[in-house]
């Protein structure tokens, strides 16, 4: 067995030469052998992040009745077997109670509940299933030398000690200590947030509490080599590498209720404590009237049952379900069902900026060359664009002097190339995206870049780095040696004694610097990122080219480029603005660009919307932050860790969070954030494992689609919720008024699950599908911490509960009286059949006038829902059947009634309709606000 690797000194390679790192590992140059890569991946496990533990199909399928209602239903299914085991012996017959009835209440129960269970779970495995089908197209191949032969195999399976060979374009596999290199640079924005390549170094560092940041002889996991080659060890795998310890503490962050969880679990609450309450009070109520207690008993179960919504719990999950389905057409991927309906919670999104709010294509707008500004036409990378002078074309600029320096600058000085995209029908860029946008610049100059590459071959290069804030390169040039700059335009600017102007070169003044600063300033406030470039001529080779180098240069010019933002998303957020949803930009720009850009998409409309830069953050106390956090719409210069704290104070203000992201960084944040949304096409896996939405193209008006889709689904769920809250109220004051008035029952039980299943769920469920109402990303979100239902919604639920009953009852005595009174077993079954018929019809009528509590219907359109129009078409023909049919009057013991009494119930029932269009007209034109 292998010496047990010292996974805790791993943690202090950076600050060990390359000899004592392989010493340290066990390993040598030749990297280790395929026996002993067996036995330390028998130690440490294969190279791959652990997800939580996952749940057995079983226990994922019992978490589907994890839900008040869902217990409450088990409970009435399991009290309704009871009594018909216990009571079918010794009361055959109890007043039109019979034990199948209630056997008939329990498998009804039951079906209807596992069915809801089985849709939820099989929702479930979807989405895991898709998850997995994502990380299979990522599964990564690393090179590896073992035994001095190198090899291609899964990254999985790389161990401790094994030593790796990357070079441009390679994604790390897992972190390690570089050995040897040449050129080498990462991309580590993913881990440290720094936007910037970082350039590499294989000695030992002296400071061994180096950050991670710091570490410039270490390679981590998901991160990317952008230039350059080396060999590395492998000395962290997996959970033990420095993105694993990200992974492992999301993990342990708690799993939130979405705020319609948490209202619905309130309302179960509710329901549940209220159907006790009639339970009790009705068998109570009964055994003072002195009825038989095992009547009154069943009787009041009954009716506690039809205070259940049995159908809510299928309904919300379905509606969340198609909810998803076209939340996908719209390019926003649900990880986990409930998120649905949070985004249309949302009251603060806070979007990272480049490649969501813009599109990730740097662009040359504007270059200053010979005192004059000039304009850049074409669009991103690719190369159709001109120069213009004012409203003119510069003609063959190649043959400026001035653009010609800019060009070659452009080409040589970079690091960059320009590539088919995946779909091979346009370009994109490997590397550096400024440097892309500049091969562009180029190319529109007049320049091949193929061309010019070939012929001035790169002979040396000061490599740009934070500090120096600038790139120099060395060539060969016909006359001698030519060294070429770009960078930060002050920094260019005081490395230059001369000045290019009209094909000459002269001495620099300080109006000359003036005019420079101006025009960068200019282009700055424009939301353009510049870079100044300049030059130096050299008889000869230097004996050590360095930044000692860049001096006496000549001043070329400025370039100034933008990623521009999508054409949708100013759009996008003037939507959000009108729906009361703050949208917060977070970049890693200066605060002056960020500032531009912010004003032409209108995010920063008024003095007292702030711009916050990522030291003003650390500078603040949490209290502080508190404080502000409603003013500050902008934040500039920060880094993925200030994004914990910025979800953090706005949760404290109260509001429900939507935040993006996508590296492995931002991934506490996502989890953190009521709804965390990763990109899709940059993010990192564990920056979409910790979300609960993917952006499949990355795009800011998408979330906002996905805000309109969670809003629409909202309201979809709450229409069902009035509904089955209403027919539901009426059932049951129906019930307790004619015990009261000490009369036969109206209902029977069976007759009571019936509506509740079918009649009530069929049309529930179609409301589901309703069309979005008119204005509904023109209101305020509904507060996180507001009740389900206003007060003025309970009134009205109740008032149609009562309405429903007095129609139902009145009709139940008028046909008591016609056909003989309460002693008539014949007149108390056809009463019962025409209320239950009155009663059943008053719901459906309440079904198609329930598509808006605010709008009539004939404004936004009868015949729009065309799923609902068939779900009460078809409940009606079930019902008539379960009247007129012989095999369905034995079950339900309906008898069949004359025709004008089931005329008589429709017309009664129908009166629900035109009450309530009554009530919406006269409340729109008083404008009566809820």
């Amino acid at each position: 067995m292998a010496k047990k690797i010292d996974k805790t000194a791993g943690e202090k390679y950076y600050s060990l030469s390359a000899e004592e790192s392989l010493k340290r590992a066990e390993s040598t140059e030749q990297g280790i052998s395929e026996k002993e890569a067996e036995k330390r991946q028998a130690e440490t496990g294969f190279n791959e992040l652990r997800e939580k533990p996952r749940k057995s199909n079983l226990q994922r399928f019992l978490d589907q009745f994890d839900d008040i209602l869902i217990k409450i239903l088990i409970a009435a299914a399991l009290v309704s077997a009871a009594l018909a085991f216990e009571y079918s012996a010794s009361f055959p017959f109890v007043k039109g109670l019979h034990s199948i009835e209630e056997i008939y209440d329990a498998v009804a129960i039951m079906i209807i509940v596992l069915l809801n269970a089985a849709f939820g779970y099989w929702q479930e495995n979807k989405a895991e299933k898709a998850i997995e089908a994502l990380k299979k197209m990522l599964a990564p191949m690393a090179r590896v030398v073992r035994g001095g032969e190198e090899k291609k195999i899964p990254a999985r399976q790389l161990v401790p000690g094994d030593v790796v060979v990357l070079e441009a374009g390679d994604k790390v596999p897992a972190d390690c200590r570089i050995l040897v290199l040449k050129d080498l640079e990462t991309q580590e924005a993913a881990l440290t947030g720094e936007s910037l390549p970082v350039k590499k170094q294989a000695e030992a560092l002296k400071d061994e509490k180096a950050v991670l940041a710091e570490q410039k002889n270490m390679l981590f996991m998901s991160t990317v080599i952008t230039r350059g080659h080396c060999r590395a060890l492998v000395v962290a795998t997996g959970m033990d590498t420095e993105i694993g310890k990200i992974s492992e503490m999301v993990q342990s962050q708690p799993e939130e209720e979405t705020p319609l969880q948490q209202r619905l679990e309130q309302l179960g609450k509710a329901l549940g404590f209220g159907a006790l309450a009639i339970t009790l009070f009705i068998f109570g109520f009964g055994l003072f009237q002195g009825r038989e207690a095992v009547e009154m008993f069943l009787v009041s179960v009954s009716l506690a049952v039809a205070a259940i919504p049995e159908g809510l719990p299928a309904v919300v999950t379905i509606t969340m379900a198609f909810g998803v389905q076209r939340m996908a057409k719209r390019n926003a991927i649900i990880r986990r069902l409930p998120a649905v309906e949070t985004l249309g919670s949302a009251t603060v999104i806070c979007s990272d900026k480049t490649g969501t709010l813009t599109k990730n294509e740097m662009t040359v707008r504007k270059i200053f060359v010979d005192e004059k500004l000039f304009e850049v036409t074409g669009k991103g990378y690719e190369k159709e664009g001109v120069l213009k002078d004012g409203s003119k074309e510069v003609a063959t600029p190649v043959k400026n002097s001035s653009f010609s320096f800019m060009g070659l600058s452009s080409v040589l000085c970079n690091n960059a190339k320009l590539v088919k995209d995946v779909s091979g029908d346009s370009r994109d860029v490997a590397g550096d995206p400024t440097e892309g946008a500049l091969l562009v610049l180029a190319e529109k100059i007049g320049f091949d870049l193929d061309d010019v590459r070939e012929e001035r071959e790169r002979l040396d290069e000061v490599p740009f780095d934070s500090e120096r804030k600038m790139m120099s390169t060395l060539h060969k040039d016909r006359k001698g040696f030519v060294l070429l700059s770009k960078g930060a335009p002050e920094i260019v600017l005081k490395k230059c004694s001369k000045i290019l102007i009209g094909g000459k070169e002269r001495n620099i003044t300080e109006e000359d610097r003036k005019k420079i600063l101006d025009a960068n300033r200019e282009m700055a406030n424009d939301a353009l990122r510049v870079l100044g470039f300049a030059y130096g001529k050299m008889d000869s080779k230097p004996a050590k080219f360095d930044e000692k180098s860049e001096k006496g240069l000549v001043f070329v010019g400025l370039a100034g480029m933008n990623d521009p933002p999508r054409s949708e998303v100013r759009e996008a957020i003037k939507v959000c603005k009108k729906a009361g949803i703050k949208v917060v930009m977070i970049t890693g720009d200066n605060e002056v660009t960020a500032a531009a850009i912010g004003r032409e998409l209108e995010l920063v409309v008024s003095r007292e919307e702030r711009v916050v830069t990522g030291a003003e953050l650390d500078s603040m106390t949490d209290e502080e932050l508190d404080a502000m956090v409603e003013k500050i719409a902008i934040y500039a210069r920060v880094n993925p860790e200030h994004k914990m704290r910025i979800v953090n104070a706005l949760k404290k203000q109260g509001h429900v969070v939507a935040m993006t992201g996508d590296g492995v960084n931002d991934a506490p944040a996502l989890k953190r954030a009521d709804i965390g949304i990763a990109m899709g096409i940059a993010g990192t896996d564990v920056a979409k494992e910790a979300s609960a939405m993917v952006l499949a193209d990355d795009n800011f008006a998408s979330i906002v689609a996905a805000v309109e889709e969670g809003r629409i689904i909202f309201d979809n769920i709450m229409k069902s919720v009035r509904y089955l809250l209403s027919c539901n109220i009426g059932e049951v004051v129906t019930i307790f008024t004619a015990m009261v008035a000490n009369l036969p029952l109206p209902l029977l039980p069976l007759q009571i699950l019936w509506m509740n299943l079918a009649t009530d769920g069929l049309p529930a469920l179609a409301l589901g599908t309703d069309p979005a109402d008119e204005g509904i990303m023109e209101r305020r979100p509904k507060p996180k911490d507001s009740p389900i239902f206003s007060k003025g919604q309970v009134a009205r639920l109740t008032a149609v509960g009562i309405l429903v009953a007095a129609g139902t009852l009145g009709m139940f005595y008028w046909v008591l009286m016609v056909e003989g009174g309460a002693g008539s077993e014949f007149a108390v079954g056809r009463a019962q059949t025409i209320a239950f018929s009155t009663i059943v019809f008053f719901q459906l009528f309440h079904a198609v006038n329930n598509r808006s509590d605010k709008h009539s219907l004939f404004k936004i359109g009868f015949f729009k829902n065309r799923f609902l129009i068939a779900a009460v078409g078809l409940a009606a023909v079930l019902q008539l059947i379960v009247v007129y049919w012989p095999p369905a009057q034995a079950v339900f013991q309906t008898v069949t009634p004359e025709w004008w009494e089931m005329a008589a119930a429709i017309v009664i029932s129908s009166s629900i309709l035109w009450i309530t269009e009554w009530r919406k007209t006269v409340w729109n034109w008083l404008r009566v606000v809820d």
